[in-house]
């Protein structure tokens, strides 16, 4: 068996907006757990361990939290929200584990990728083992219409990943490429996060669509302030190593930035480290003082906050109480992460 803990920190003055959310849902995300735990089981050890290994590994587990405080916003916190929170978990953790090895990455969530242990295929069927997971618990939650949009976005996510493969080294890719990119493949799964508790809560079409509002400006948000700290922060706030986009040829927003305005020397600099991944020591310290000459990563950090801002907004509709607060604050501290 295993175990998926909640840790409620007890020192509030100290608490972050994450963690002053996971205080407020602690209750019910412990059903949440109690639901990863049961649906984690297989006589296969394996699929229990490997998965554990990622689910445990420290994640905050943002995604389904933003399901949960959504049904508590509305006053609806009936078993079908913990099963639909449980299911975007799971398809989250999935595509973690998806990614992880089409990335060839060394960290996730700060220790070692679970593919580097494991194994390429493990890795990949133990996630196919989390979306069937999932899709059992769509169902079980008992509407046609939120097992629609969460098997939706979990289509929209691996478009998303293939589009951002196909990128990978392309110079060429504009900002409204990217822009259209990380839409796909991380603001979908927060969107839709958001949107099920409206519907299984029985809620008009305008406050469904102000829920997949706020949970898809702050995907992007979320996405922006990972692009920026992969040149701008530390390993232990990003939760993998820091230069990964840069050694594997993505282009981000900060990249797509100084791209569009390299002229020369710059022009071939990119053309080499990016698309040729020709890349010498002191290059990513070169790429960080373009950055700096262009100011990409204050503004990819400032695009993050007109997100934040708008996730904000989209919450306007509904009373004010201690879930919108709380909702209302995390999106400030998804892009207080970049400082």
């Amino acid at each position: 068996m295993v175990s998926v803990k909640t840790s409620v920190p007890e020192s509030v003055p100290t608490l972050n907006a994450a963690e002053r959310l996971a205080k407020l849902a602690y209750d019910d995300m412990r059903r949440v757990d109690a639901l990863i735990l049961e649906r984690l089981d297989s006589h296969v050890e394996l699929i229990p361990e490997l998965a554990k290994y990622l689910i445990e590994a420290g994640g905050k587990r943002v995604r389904p939290m933003i399901t949960v405080a959504a049904g508590n916003l509305l006053g609806y916190t009936e078993d079908c929200v913990m099963k639909l929170a449980a299911a975007v978990e799971f398809i989250h953790t999935a595509t973690l584990l998806h990614d992880d090895v089409v990335d060839e990455s060394g960290m996730r969530r700060g220790k070692t990728a679970a593919n580097l242990i494991w194994g390429n295929a493990s890795s990949v069927l133990v996630g196919d083992f989390l979306f069937a997971r999932s899709f059992s618990l769509m169902v079980e939650a008992g509407s046609m219409k939120a097992l629609g949009v969460l098997s939706a976005a979990a289509s929209t996510i691996a478009e998303g990943e293939v589009r951002q493969l196909s990128a990978v080294k392309d110079t060429s890719v504009s900002v409204d490429t990217y822009m259209q990119i990380i839409d796909a493949k991380t603001a979908a799964l927060f969107a839709a996060a958001a949107q099920v508790s409206g519907i299984v809560a029985g809620r008009n079409a305008a406050d469904e669509e102000a829920l997949e509002t706020y949970g898809r400006e702050l995907g992007l948000a979320f996405q922006l302030v990972d692009d920026a700290l992969d040149y701008g922060g530390r390993a232990s706030k990003l939760g993998k190593s820091v230069g990964d986009d840069f050694r594997e040829g993505k282009v981000t927003l900060p990249v797509a930035l100084c791209i569009a305005k390299a002229e020369g020397e710059e022009a071939s600099f990119w053309q080499r480290v990016i698309a040729e991944t020709d890349q010498r020591d002191g290059d990513f310290e070169q790429a960080l003082d373009y950055m700096k000459k262009h100011g990409s990563i204050d503004a990819t950090v400032k695009q993050a906050k007109d997100h934040a801002r708008a996730a904000r907004v989209a919450l306007q509709r509904f009373p004010a109480n201690e879930w919108r607060t709380a909702l209302e604050d995390l999106a400030d501290f998804v892009v207080e992460r970049a400082y």
